[in-house]
């Protein structure tokens, strides 16, 4: 039997920041997580949901604006990873409604995986999809693959795969093995990372998740200090190697471990055929950070 597609939602403007972050917050504060419109359904019950926003217009202005904090040049064409940020406001809105099983806070993104298809122009209308399906198998708890397509004209432009996990809990099934990424390289590039730089990308991103804003709220949240934002350690590895890709490109990553800061971090890249290795690894010891891959789509 081929399962139905998901409930889609169209929202006719981006959510507002404080409002996602009030929609994050209070499904994960006892008390106020029991009231009608708050309360989350159970796992079990919950089969897929989707939201959408049409005729999005790629603005000059935030792609600038995003492209200073990550590390990219200024161009007509959208960086490789700017069209998360059209659909960021999909992802929270779908972890605010209450079909979504799971509060946001508490949402560990640990994979990313992006598919471009051609360049995208500063200045295009677009469509915005992001949906998720049911919950999936992890040995320690559940994953949940956010799965958002840019298209324009019909046509897909851009899509990816967020997938996030949710400790506690498991749900029935075999996990499946996550990326993998063979021999990563090492060293390379030192990166000094300010104090700040969580607090720069959430002005650009609009995640302003506490984790990532200051040592009293991560702290809140069980980080010893703040941590840069997953996408932004994604985003400053695909600027390093963007011009050497090509405008049809897949770029898939996990990610391995919490960067704190202020700190540093080694960017190490390595060419393995037609596509690239790269990592973002530890200065002490070479643990990593990101380990990711790239191929022609």
């Amino acid at each position: 039997m081929v399962a139905a597609a998901p409930t889609t939602k169209t929202l006719d403007r981006e959510p507002g920041r404080l409002a996602m972050l009030a929609r994050a917050a209070l499904p994960a504060l006892p008390g106020v997580n029991q009231l009608p419109g708050v309360r989350k359904s159970p796992a079990r019950d919950f089969d897929g949901l989707a939201y959408r926003r049409d005729q999005v217009v790629v603005e000059r202005a935030r792609v600038d604006a995003y492209a200073a904090v990550c590390g990219f040049p200024r161009k007509d064409t959208v960086p490789l990873t700017y069209p998360h940020m059209l659909a960021f406001g999909l992802h929270m809105a779908i972890m605010g409604d209450p079909a979504f099983p799971y509060p946001a806070i508490g949402m560990v993104h640990v994979e990313n995986a992006i598919t471009a298809h051609r360049a995208i122009g500063v200045g295009e209308v677009l469509d915005v999809t992001t949906e998720v399906g049911a919950p999936r198998a992890h040995a320690r708890g559940a994953l949940l693959d956010f799965v958002t397509t840019v298209s324009a004209d019909g046509e897909t432009a851009w899509e990816s795969t967020s997938t996030y996990l949710r400790r506690g809990r498991p749900v029935e099934g075999e996990p499946a093995p996550g990326l993998v990424v063979t021999d990563p390289p090492t060293g390379g590039v030192e990166w000094r990372l300010p104090a700040d730089l969580g607090r720069t990308y959430a002005a650009v991103s609009g995640d302003a998740n506490p984790i990532h804003l200051y040592p009293l709220t991560a702290k809140a949240l069980g980080f010893p200090r703040q941590i840069a934002h997953g996408m932004w350690t994604l985003a400053r590895s695909v600027a390093a190697i963007e011009n050497r890709l090509p405008a049809a490109v897949t770029v898939e990553v996990a990610f391995k471990k919490p960067v704190f800061l202020p700190g540093t971090v080694d960017f190490a890249a390595r060419q393995d055929g037609s596509g690239w290795t790269f990592a973002l690894t530890s200065p002490k010891d070479g643990s990593p950070h990101l380990v990711g891959r790239t191929s022609p789509a």
